[in-house]
């Protein structure tokens, strides 16, 4: 829902009504996730999608329908009777809706709740009958009603100033996650070599992961990509990272050089289950050979891990191509609305 609320905010605040389309719930290969939005403007403009193209037109109607009546109403798609050409979700799946008006007498904190996710706060956005509001401590949320959390970004800290780790930091951005390029080589940590990093941290990595994690600034949603490939920064940050509770901790490196890194890691006392954690050599299997290449390969097992896939390709697989939410690992909900 994030990519809907600046528009909603300008509409808003011109004090022209719009509609709003919010996935309440979804079952089998949906293709958007709870939480996902799409508004139509006063212009007929709309931004966001509630199902990446199947129901779109369908739901763009109701959106001006509501906008226009006030009325707040549900509704639901799915597939029936093998209907490709029809309305619904031919890719296999079925999503519920609530429509709303939004202005400012329906949703009078849509400017704090637009404050919020851009101080990267967590907050809380109640959807009921009558309009939308911001969680407060005493409220009680009934089971009727839309609750929509929105968190802070998850982060990805890249270790190792290379450039593999450029594009990692690249493909991190795109994902969602708000990255950190730590490095203890002046030299070679700085912003101008890693444009699309959040930040830049010359530091020593097992002293900055161990200084982010006493502040509680790393959580179950982090991931953790160790580059540098040199036992002096990678064994002592991964004695650390893998005594963390974190989604995901990967180690770029060689066979041989994997071996010789649990060899290590042993000898500081790290037990099987905790090496069992480490995802190494990094990335899954796609043959890459390039920065960027390797980047999409350790994207895709971080993808993968977060909902629980397979890594394997899809037309040689049976099943559903959206796995249910309950086979995801730590990663679930890294990518929040």
């Amino acid at each position: 829902m994030r990519d809907v609320l600046d528009d909603l905010l300008r509409w808003w605040s011109a004090g022209t009504p719009a509609g709003l389309a919010i996935v309440t719930r979804t079952w089998s290969s949906a293709p958007r996730a709870a939480g996902s939005a799409m508004a139509v403007g006063p212009d007929g403009v709309v931004v966001g999608s509630v199902s990446g193209g199947c129901v779109e037109a369908a739901v763009y109607d109701l959106c001006l329908e509501v906008a226009e009546s006030g009325v707040a109403r549900t509704a639901s798609f799915g597939v029936a009777d093998d209907l490709a050409l029809g309305v619904g979700l031919p890719c296999g799946g079925t999503i519920d809706l609530t429509i709303g008006r939004v202005d400012r007498s329906t949703f009078p904190d849509l400017p704090d709740l637009v404050e919020a996710v851009s101080a990267e706060r967590p907050v809380t956005l109640i959807v009921g009958e009558n309009g939308y509001s911001l969680s407060k401590d005493d409220v009680d949320v009934r089971t009727s009603q839309t609750v929509i959390a929105f968190l802070p970004p998850p982060r990805m800290l890249v270790f190792g100033a290379t450039d593999h780790a450029a594009a990692v930091a690249r493909i991190g951005a795109f994902l969602g996650y708000r990255v950190t390029v730590c490095d203890a080589r002046p030299v070679f940590a700085t912003a101008r070599r890693f444009p699309g990093a959040h930040e830049v941290v010359v530091d020593w990595p097992h002293r900055y992961l161990a200084a982010e994690a006493e502040a509680g600034r790393i959580d179950r949603r982090t991931v953790l990509c160790v580059l540098t490939h040199d036992p002096k920064f990678d064994v002592p940050t991964l004695e650390l990272a893998l005594r963390l509770d974190v989604g995901y901790v990967g180690a770029m490196g060689s066979r041989r050089t994997h071996g010789e890194r649990l060899d290590r890691l042993r000898e500081a006392g790290l037990s099987e289950p905790e090496l069992g954690r480490l995802c190494s050599p990094i990335g899954l299997d796609l043959g890459a050979r390039s920065p960027e290449e390797t980047a999409v390969s350790i994207a895709a097992e971080i993808v993968a891990l977060r909902h629980g896939g397979s890594g394997v390709r899809l037309s040689a697989s049976d099943g559903p191509v959206h796995k249910n939410s309950s086979t995801a690992s730590n990663l679930s909900g890294a990518f929040d609305h």
